[in-house]
Formats: C-alpha cells, sequence, structure tokens
C-alpha cells in the first residue's frame, strides 16, 4: 500500500506540472571571506539559484556578523568550526533528506571534516574548490598581501606553528604540514593530522567519508596562493624534503587507505579536475559547464 500511494503522488506531481525538488547546496567560503561577499560567496549563491530553480543554498557563517565570520577564518579553532557547522546542519529542517557540499579553498577540507565526523544529515556529494586536503608548506600570498593580519600569520607560524597556542588560535597553523617535521607534525596538528588519520585510525571517519557519491576535487593549474598546489588533489612533498611531490596514488594515505579514498577512487567516487588560472580564479562559463552537473 505505501508503494502505490507513493506512486500516486509522483504521478499526480508530474500531471500538476511539479518536479523533483533540487538537492540543497551548503557552501563554506575561504580565509579571509565571509559567507555573503556580492563579489564572492553572495555571487556563487546567486549563479546557482539562476541556474537550478528553486534550490536552497545555505551559505556558512560562523558567528553572529559577517566581520566575525571573517575574523573566524583566521582565528577560531577549526574543530570549533566544524562543531558549529555539524549544529547549524542538524537543525536545519531544508537538510534533512541530505544536501550536496561545496567549499573554497580552505573550507574544502573543512566541509570534508564535516562528511567524516557529522554523518546527520548526510553529505551527497562534497565538491572542494582549491581545498588544501594535504594542507600547506608557505603562505607565499594571503588575501589582503599588505595586511598586518598575514604578516601577524607569517610570524606565529615561523615562531612555532605546532605549539599548543598557536594550534589553538591560529586556523592556518591547523592544516599546516611540515615535510621536514613530519613526527611534530602528527604529534601536534589538531585538525589535519585528525582528519587524515595520521594520528590513529578513526574507522567511523572512513565509513562516513565512503558514504559520499561524488568527491570532486578541483586544483588550479596556476596557484601561487597554496604550496605546494597538488595538496589540492590530496598530493604532497614526499616527506623529509619541500621540493618533490608525489600525487595521492603515492602517498601511504592512499596506498593502505586509511581513509578509504583508494576504495572510493576503484568505485568512481574520486573526481580530480584541473582548471587554468590563479587560486580560485574561475570562470564562469567552467562553473556552468564542469561544476553545475554536480548540484543537479
Amino acid at each position: 500500500m505505501a508503494v502505490i500511494r507513493a506512486a500516486v503522488l509522483v504521478l499526480l506531481g508530474l500531471c500538476l506540472g511539479g518536479a523533483v525538488a533540487a538537492v540543497p547546496l551548503v557552501i563554506w567560503h575561504g580565509m579571509g571571506d565571509s559567507c555573503c561577499n556580492p563579489q564572492s560567496m553572495g555571487y556563487i549563491k546567486k549563479i546557482v539559484e539562476n541556474k537550478i530553480p528553486g534550490i536552497y543554498v545555505l551559505s556558512l557563517k560562523i558567528g553572529s556578523n559577517l566581520i566575525q565570520d571573517m575574523e573566524n577564518s583566521f582565528f577560531m579553532n577549526v574543530n570549533d568550526q566544524v562543531r558549529e557547522v555539524c549544529s547549524q546542519l542538524a537543525k536545519d529542517p531544508h537538510l534533512k533528506g541530505g544536501y550536496n557540499a561545496m567549499g573554497f579553498s580552505q573550507g574544502g577540507q573543512f566541509l570534508r571534516a564535516v562528511a567524516q565526523r557529522c554523518p546527520s544529515p548526510p553529505m551527497l556529494n562534497l565538491i572542494s574548490v582549491g581545498g588544501q586536503h594535504q594542507g600547506v608548506y608557505g603562505f607565499p600570498r594571503c588575501p589582503g598581501e599588505s595586511s598586518h593580519i598575514c604578516d601577524w600569520i607569517r610570524k606565529m607560524l615561523d615562531l612555532g606553528a605546532y605549539t599548543q597556542a598557536v594550534q589553538e588560535h591560529l586556523v592556518q597553523a591547523e592544516y599546516w604540514h611540515d615535510p621536514l617535521k613530519e613526527e611534530d607534525y602528527r604529534k601536534n596538528s589538531i585538525f589535519l593530522a585528525d582528519i587524515n588519520q595520521e594520528r590513529g585510525i578513526n574507522e567511523t571517519y572512513k565509513k562516513n567519508l565512503m558514504a559520499l557519491k561524488k568527491f570532486v576535487m578541483v586544483k588550479f593549474l596556476n596557484d601561487t596562493m597554496v604550496d605546494p598546489p597538488i595538496s589540492e588533489w590530496f598530493g604532497f612533498y614526499k616527506s623529509g624534503q619541500a621540493k618533490e611531490t608525489i600525487p595521492l596514488k603515492e602517498t601511504s594515505l592512499y596506498i593502505e587507505d586509511h581513509l578509504g579514498l583508494q576504495e572510493m577512487d576503484k568505485a568512481g567516487k574520486l573526481v580530480f579536475l584541473g582548471v587554468k588560472g590563479d587560486h580560485l580564479h574561475f570562470s564562469e562559463e567552467w562553473f556552468y559547464s564542469t561544476i553545475l552537473p554536480f548540484l543537479q
């Protein structure tokens, strides 16, 4: 009887000109940005809504206003940010049936943490646009090159990225990955080493990530901000030096499959996209033709 009722409702919807509701989209901005900047996240929200009528788009805001949201992208413990986002998503009635997620720059790895730690409501597809999934080793350029914030970040990282005070109060230190100090990184990184299964194996993280339908990683082929750019495809420097990089498939994370990436890859769930341009520089046409299909 339940099956018949469901079929009748579907047919009724079609007869009345109804359509299946679009899957909601959650987006998370990058460093120094905010949820609703009309030149960045506000623009993305607008073009998605224009192309997918009726879609619900939630642009995440961490804090009570846009200034706090921007400042928290530099100074709020990432684990606390992820907990806040998980709470927001769980309380949002629009997301009960599942949602797609799209993270920009550091928002990419932050949303991956959401997928691994908070499976309800379910994340269906994750699109990481320039996310640094193996972290960074250097900030050759950060938003507002002349700003005091960027200068302060560099000083703090130079003083000691893996000290407790810096780890707990500087976002960028929490995904700082020093290939010359791998032991310090694994022991003291309070965020990235955890979600990358380098401080121990959490089977729940693996199970939750593998539940994704697609994990899309976009790398900017002329990136001058992310060091090394291959981190956007889950690659990194060979351990013990900072010149030669290796792709994901040559990393122990993939070979030993601690996170399920090898199994996901074999199942066709991993998608690696390259786009010409510097960090987060892409055209509207590219977005429509390449990214939009994953949201429809």
